[in-house]
C-alpha cells in the first residue's frame, strides 16, 4: 500500500509578493531584481527611489501586458542600494549583460571594435590593427566598424606612407627587404633604406591624416610631387602621385565626411512588429569610420526611449564614449545617461537629438540604414522560419528546431585533429556559439573519426550537464546533425545514452552512392535511410549547414597546423624570451643546431649566462 503525499503548495507570486517588500525599503537609489519561483532573474531595473519604484509594481491595473506578465511571474526580489542614481544606472546595465533577464531589453551582439595603432615602442613605429585594451604604448585611432574597414584603410595607408606592419621580432631579424618593399608598401627601415628622421616624418603625416588633417597632408604631397616633376625626378613624382591617390581612395571609401562633427557616434533606432534595429555610425576626426547594425531583444510594447537607453548603457559598458552621442530618439533619462557616460569617459559627453542641420541629416542616413537592415533581417527570418518548419516535417520533429548543432572533424592522417561544432537557429548561423575541440585522446588510432566524434560529444554534453542541467538557458540543442551515415549515428546515440540524454533527435547526413551533392542520404536511429527531392529547399538548407560545419572545421585545422609548423622548441624553455631566442638563433642558425650544441658552446653565446646555458642544455638532453 502506497501513501500519497500531498503536492507541495505553489509559491506565491504577483502583486502581493511585491507589496510585502515595501515595509523594508526606503527612498535610497539602487538596483532591484525580480525573480521567478526557481530564482531565475526575470528583470533588472534601477531606481532613484527604490520604495517608490517598487510600490508602482505593487499596484495592479496600470501596466503594459509585458510588465503585467513579469509581475505575475515574480516570486521574490533582491535589492542593492547605491550612493547615486548614476551608479545605479551603471550597475543595472552591467547586471543585465551578465544575467540576460527575460524581460529586459538586451543587446545580444557585444564585440569590441578594432582600432588602428601606431605603436611607439620602437625607433621605427609599426602601424597595425588593434582590438582590446589600449595597454600598448602608441597612438590609437578608431573605433572602426569592422576588421574589414581597418584592413582596407591600413592597406591604403601603407601605400601612402610606406610604414612597416611587421612585428618587432621580424623587423630585427631581417637581412634584406621583404616583399612589401618590392611592391612599394614599405620604405625598408629594417635594412636601413630610410633614415629614422624621414621615417618619423612619414609617421607624423599618417597620424595627421588619421586625426582629420588630411587636406594639409595631401597639399604637402602635391607640392613635393610638383617639385620632383620640375626637377625631372619623374620616378619620385610618380611615387608621390600614387601616394596621393591612396589617400583619396581612403576618403572616397568613407562616404560621409561631416564638416561640423569631429567626434561622435550617430545612433538611429527603427522598430517594427516587435523587432528593432539600431544602426551606429562612427565619426572620428571629421571622418566616417564605418557603421554597424545591432538587433537588441525587445518586446512588442517597449517604447523607443526605453530601447535607446538600454542600448546606450549596454553598448558603452566596455567602450569609451565619444564626445557627442547623436540619437534619433530621446532616452528616458538623458541627463542621467550623459552623467553616466561622462563618468565612464572621464570627460563631458553630450547627448543630442537634432531636429535640423547636418547632424539631423546624419541621423536620417543612419535611420534609413536601420529601416532597410531590419526589413532584410525580417525577410531572412521569415525564410529561415519556413526552412526550419520544413526541416521539422522532413525529419519528423515535434516542432521547428530553435537550436541546431552540426558536428564535423578535420585532420590529415590523424595529425592536428580538431572537432568543430556550428550552431544555427531562427536568426541563421549563431557564430558566437561555435566551438572548436582540440582532440586530446592519446589512445585514438590516427584517422579514427568515430573516436574523435565520441570525444567531442562526450566533452560537449558533459559540459552541458554541468552548466545547464535544467535545460533552461537555451544552450541545449533541439537537433543534432552528424556528418556521416548509419555507423556514426549509432555511435552518437550510444554516447548520448551514456549521458542519459535520449530525447534529442539526431540525423546523419551521408553522401549518396556517387558522393554527389544533391544525392545525400539521411540516417536516423532505428529507421531506414531516406533522401529528399533534388530541388527541395530543405535539402539545400541541410547542405549549407553541413558545408558551414566543414568550413569551420577545416579552418580550425589549418590554423592549428600552421601554428604547429611555426612552433619553435626554444619557445618552451623557461627563461628564454625574445632577446635570448634571437641571440641563440643568430649564433647557431637554427633551433636544431641549438639542440645539438654542447654546454661550452651555449655558454659562449652573448647574453646567455652559465646557469641559463645549463637550463637550455638540460631541456634538450634530459627532456626539460
Amino acid at each position: 500500500m502506497s501513501i500519497k503525499t500531498p503536492d507541495e503548495p505553489k509559491p506565491a507570486t504577483g502583486h502581493a509578493v511585491i507589496q510585502g517588500y515595501l515595509k523594508t525599503l526606503d527612498g535610497s537609489p539602487g538596483v532591484y531584481r525580480m525573480l521567478d519561483p526557481q530564482a531565475r532573474v526575470l528583470y533588472v531595473g534601477k531606481a532613484r527611489n527604490l520604495k517608490a519604484r517598487v510600490s508602482n509594481y505593487a499596484r495592479p491595473g496600470q501596466h503594459t501586458p509585458r510588465i503585467e506578465r513579469m509581475i505575475r511571474d515574480t516570486a521574490s526580489m533582491m535589492f542593492l542600494t547605491t550612493r547615486t542614481e548614476t551608479e545605479a544606472l551603471l550597475l543595472e546595465q552591467n547586471l543585465i549583460k551578465q544575467l540576460k533577464p527575460k524581460y529586459n531589453v538586451l543587446l545580444r551582439d557585444d564585440k569590441s571594435f578594432p582600432n588602428i595603432l601606431v605603436a611607439k615602442g620602437h625607433a621605427f613605429p609599426q602601424i597595425k590593427k588593434h582590438r582590446g585594451a589600449k595597454s600598448e604604448k602608441g597612438a590609437y585611432f578608431g573605433p572602426f566598424a569592422s576588421a574589414g574597414a581597418v584592413n582596407r584603410t591600413l592597406n591604403q595607408l601603407q601605400k601612402a606612407f610606406l610604414l612597416r606592419n611587421c612585428t618587432d621580432s621580424v623587423f630585427e631579424s631581417r637581412t634584406r627587404p621583404c616583399l612589401l618593399y618590392q611592391i612599394k608598401r614599405c620604405s625598408g627601415p629594417c635594412v636601413g633604406l630610410v633614415s629614422a628622421e624621414t621615417y618619423g616624418a612619414a609617421v607624423a603625416d599618417a597620424e595627421r591624416f588619421l586625426s582629420g588633417r588630411s587636406t594639409k597632408v595631401q597639399e604637402d604631397l602635391a607640392a613635393q610631387m610638383q617639385a620632383a616633376s620640375e626637377a625631372m625626378e619623374f620616378e619620385r613624382a610618380a611615387a608621390l602621385r600614387d601616394r596621393i591617390r591612396a589617400l583619396t581612395t581612403v576618403q572616397g571609401a568613407q562616404g560621409i565626411n561631416p564638416r561640423g562633427v569631429a567626434e561622435a557616434d550617430v545612433i538611429a533606432l527603427h522598430m517594427e512588429q516587435g523587432q528593432a534595429c539600431v544602426q551606429v555610425f562612427f565619426i572620428r576626426a571629421n571622418q566616417n569610420w564605418g557603421n554597424k547594425d545591432f538587433y537588441p531583444r525587445v518586446g512588442a510594447d517597449v517604447s523607443a526611449a526605453e530601447v535607446m537607453e538600454a542600448f546606450l548603457g549596454q553598448f558603452y559598458d566596455n567602450k569609451e564614449p565619444p564626445r557627442q552621442v547623436i540619437l534619433s530618439d530621446e532616452v528616458e533619462n538623458p541627463d542621467l545617461m550623459a552623467e553616466a557616460l561622462a563618468q565612464k569617459a572621464g570627460r563631458r559627453v553630450e547627448i543630442l537629438v537634432p531636429k535640423r542641420g547636418e547632424k539631423s541629416e546624419l541621423v536620417a542616413g543612419a535611420l534609413r540604414n536601420a529601416r532597410e537592415s531590419l526589413a532584410r533581417r525580417m525577410s531572412e527570418s521569415a525564410t529561415q522560419g519556413r526552412l526550419l518548419a520544413g526541416l521539422a516535417e522532413a525529419f519528423g520533429l515535434d516542432a521547428p528546431p530553435q537550436r541546431i548543432e552540426v558536428y564535423d572533424n578535420s585532420h590529415i592522417m590523424g595529425t592536428n585533429a580538431v572537432g568543430a561544432m556550428i550552431v544555427a537557429g531562427p536568426d541563421g548561423f549563431m557564430k558566437n556559439s561555435y566551438r572548436k575541440f582540440n582532440i586530446r585522446g592519446e589512445e585514438l588510432t590516427p584517422g579514427d573519426d568515430f573516436g574523435m566524434m565520441k570525444e567531442v560529444l562526450n566533452r560537449r554534453f558533459a559540459r552541458l550537464m554541468k552548466e545547464d542541467p535544467d535545460r533552461d538557458k537555451g544552450h541545449w540543442p533541439d537537433l543534432l546533425l552528424i556528418d556521416g551515415g548509419a555507423g556514426q549515428v549509432s555511435a552518437v546515440a550510444q554516447i548520448m545514452a551514456e549521458h542519459g540524454v535520449e530525447d534529442i533527435p539526431m540525423v546523419g547526413v551521408a553522401k549518396g552512392v556517387d558522393r554527389d551533392a544533391g544525392k545525400e542520404e539521411f540516417h536516423r536511429v532505428g529507421q531506414r535511410p531516406f533522401a529528399l527531392r533534388h530541388n527541395d529547399p530543405v535539402l539545400y538548407f541541410v547542405q549549407r549547414l553541413r558545408d558551414e560545419a566543414h568550413r569551420f572545421a577545416i579552418g580550425t585545422h589549418r590554423a592549428k597546423r600552421a601554428k604547429a609548423v611555426g612552433a619553435n622548441p626554444l619557445d618552451d624553455i623557461p627563461g628564454v624570451g625574445g632577446t635570448r631566442k634571437r641571440a641563440l638563433l643568430a649564433h647557431f642558425g637554427s633551433a636544431k643546431a641549438v639542440a645539438r650544441a654542447d654546454l661550452a658552446d651555449l655558454k659562449a653565446v652573448d647574453g646567455i649566462s652559465g646557469s641559463m646555458a645549463e637550463t637550455i642544455y638540460n631541456f634538450f638532453h634530459e627532456g626539460g
